[in-house]
């Protein structure tokens, strides 16, 4: 089946490519669209492309941080001031999907995979939208909900605040494979503090349920309470509530029930 391929010079154009036809697909760094048609995916018969430098520009030099959507994750490897970020963004595969993996690829990434996306639902990034069901900004958390309905809108960038302190968010990966294996489960939390308590918990994990989705059981026993054993043994406790995860060939559902409490709890101790 032949393939068409349009490349815009403004996103508009390209948005509107898209929403105009179901069977089109946004290539940026290729990793998940590229991948699909190699598979045989007879429902992509066009390939939209838009050669707007926007999409690849970083702002990280004031309290909130932009990253177009086609930054890469070798991109913000290469960046001091998005420190806080690159163990979740280390964690993207081998050099050569970082090379060509992109931020607004991996919040359409099926489970294992999408981790980088955690971060950001930690982080309470908002997605900047383009045509479909778009044209505005939205929380990454209803941009996960309606993802499936979002296939003909253009992601333009993510925002999100910069976290106050060196420690206040913490990410971990699970894989069988290290570094590169796809997880079994991701972890990631953002815990500002005010007079020692945690004030305004997110905690967010992927592979325990269709997209990433929010720990809200654990934020709820983290809130307002020190970071102490008690606060994070009852966080640890409370982490499998509201989850669903998945069978795939890298963990099973119970597995992955059974091991989350334990890493949410290294995670909130600053074990490796």
């Amino acid at each position: 089946m032949p393939i068409t391929v349009k490349t815009f010079t403004s996103t508009h154009d390209a948005a509107a490519a898209l929403s105009s036809d179901r069977s089109a697909r946004y290539l940026g760094g290729g990793t998940l669209v590229m991948r699909a048609l190699n598979e045989g995916d007879i429902s992509i018969s066009t390939v939209v492309r838009a050669n707007d430098h926007a999409m690849s520009r970083i702002d990280a030099t004031g309290s909130r941080i932009t990253l177009g959507a086609g930054v890469t994750f070798a991109r913000i490897l290469a960046e001091r001031e998005l420190a806080f970020l690159h163990a979740a963004a280390r964690s993207i595969g081998g050099p050569a999907v970082r090379n060509m993996g992109t931020v607004g690829g991996n919040l359409f990434a099926p489970v294992p995979y999408g981790d980088f996306t955690v971060a950001m639902l930690a982080l309470d990034a908002t997605v900047s939208l383009q045509g479909g069901l778009g044209g505005r900004d939205i929380p990454v958390e209803e941009f996960l909900q309606s993802r499936d309905r979002q296939a003909g809108a253009l992601v333009l960038a993510i925002s999100f605040a910069k976290p106050g302190s060196a420690d206040a968010f913490r990410y971990r990966k699970v894989a069988r494979i290290k570094p590169k294996g796809g997880a079994v489960i991701t972890l990631a939390a953002h815990l500002p503090a005010n007079g020692g308590r945690i004030v305004g918990a997110r905690v967010a994990f992927g592979s325990m349920a269709a997209t990433p989705i929010r720990a809200r059981a654990a934020e709820r026993a983290l809130e307002g309470r020190s970071l102490d054993s008690s606060t994070i043994n009852a966080a640890a406790a409370a982490a499998v509530e509201g989850t669903s995860p998945g069978d795939n060939a890298l963990a099973s559902a119970w597995y992955r029930r059974e091991i989350v409490g334990v890493h949410l709890r290294r995670l909130l101790s600053g074990q490796e």
